[in-house]
C-alpha cells in the first residue's frame, strides 16, 4: 500500500513538473512577430509613381476593402479577379482590392500589377512583403493598411463565389443594427448551414477539416463557430482595427486567433452559407498542415492561458 502511495505521488509530481517544464516552454518560445504595419508602398503604374499605403487607424474613404494574399498565385489569381472585379465594377459602392504579395518567386506581382493598370492604383493596388511571412501575416498587413469601412479577405484561388460577398454584407449590416455597435464579423462558411450552400470538396479534405473542426471546439473552445477556416470574412472597419493589430499567428491557424480575440473583445459574429469549389493548387500539404496547424491551436490557448500573449479589452472602439 505504501509503494502504491508513493508511485502514485512520484508520478504526480513527474507531471507537475512536466507540465511546468511545458509551460516554461512556451513562455519563452512565445516569440511575437513585429506587430507594427510595415511601412510599405504601391505603385501607381500609368505613372510609375509610388506612394504608402494608407493605415487602418485614419478615417475611411470608401465603402469596402478586399485582401487576398497570394504567394507563388500567378497561375490562379487570374481567373480569380476576372471574375471579381466584373463584379464589383457593377455594384453601387466604392471599393479597392489590395493583393498582398507574400514573398512570392514567380511573376505574381507582375501579372497583379497588370490589373493596377486596367483599373487604377485607386481600386487596385499591390503591396509586396520584404519576405514570406505566412497567410495570416499577409492578410494582417493588407488588413491595416485597407480603406474601407468594411474589410474582407478572400483567398487567392476564388473558391469562394464572389456573389456571395452581397449575402456577407447584408448579414453584417444586420448583426450590428441588432447589436447596437461598430464591430462586427460576417464569416463564410461551408458547413451547409442552408440547402442553397454548395461545398464541393474532396473526401480527405472533408475528414481534415471535420477532424480540426472538433479540435478547434475542445482545444480552441470556439464553440460558436462550425466553419473557421473558410478563407471568406468580412468584418466592420473597428473590428479588423481591433483583432488585426492584436494578432500573433501568422500561419494557418490565424483563422482560429481571430475567434480567439473576437471572443475577449465580445466581438459578435455571424456564419453565412457561402458556395465554395475546391480549386486545384492549394498550398496545404494534406496531414502535414493539419499537424501544423494543430500543434500552433494548442500554442495559441496555452500562451493565452499563461498570459504569454495578452489581449488588450480596453483596445475596442
Amino acid at each position: 500500500m505504501e509503494l502504491l502511495l508513493l508511485l502514485c505521488l512520484l508520478g504526480m509530481c513527474v507531471g507537475v513538473c512536466l507540465f511546468a517544464v511545458v509551460l516554461v516552454c512556451v513562455h519563452y518560445t512565445s516569440s511575437v512577430p513585429n506587430k507594427k504595419r510595415l511601412q510599405l508602398t504601391f505603385k501607381d503604374v500609368p505613372l510609375d509613381k509610388e506612394h504608402p499605403f494608407p493605415s487602418i487607424y485614419e478615417p475611411p474613404e470608401i465603402d469596402l476593402s478586399i485582401v487576398i494574399p497570394a504567394y507563388n498565385e500567378a497561375v490562379r489569381l487570374p481567373p480569380c479577379l476576372d471574375e471579381m472585379m466584373p463584379y464589383l465594377e457593377s455594384q453601387d459602392y466604392s471599393y479597392e482590392v489590395i493583393i498582398v504579395d507574400d514573398g512570392s518567386k514567380d511573376n505574381t506581382i507582375e501579372v497583379a500589377l497588370n490589373y493596377t493598370k486596367t483599373y487604377g492604383s485607386d481600386k487596385f493596388r499591390v503591396m509586396k512583403l520584404p519576405a514570406n511571412r505566412g497567410k495570416g501575416g499577409a492578410i494582417r498587413q493588407g488588413v491595416l493598411s485597407a480603406r474601407g469601412r468594411q474589410v474582407l479577405f478572400a483567398d487567392a484561388d476564388g473558391a469562394t463565389d464572389v456573389k456571395d460577398l452581397c449575402g456577407l454584407r447584408k448579414a453584417l449590416k444586420d448583426l450590428m443594427s441588432v447589436s447596437g455597435v461598430d464591430h462586427g464579423i460576417a464569416v463564410g462558411s461551408r458547413a451547409h448551414l442552408q440547402d442553397d450552400a454548395v461545398a464541393n470538396r474532396s473526401f480527405f479534405r472533408n475528414i481534415l477539416m471535420w477532424g480540426f473542426h472538433v479540435f478547434v471546439i475542445i482545444v480552441g473552445g470556439i464553440d460558436n463557430i462550425k466553419d473557421t477556416q473558410c478563407g471568406f470574412k468580412l468584418f466592420s472597419r473597428a473590428t479588423a482595427r481591433d483583432i488585426f493589430s492584436q494578432m500573433n499567428i501568422e500561419r494557418w491557424a490565424f483563422d482560429v486567433e481571430i475567434f480567439v480575440i473576437a471572443r475577449y473583445l465580445r466581438i459578435p459574429s455571424v456564419e453565412v452559407p457561402v458556395n465554395w469549389e475546391e480549386i486545384d493548387g492549394s498550398k496545404l500539404v494534406p496531414i502535414f498542415s493539419w499537424l501544423e496547424m494543430a500543434k500552433d491551436l494548442l500554442m495559441i490557448r496555452l500562451r493565452y492561458l499563461i498570459g504569454a500573449w495578452r489581449v488588450d479589452v480596453e483596445k475596442r472602439g
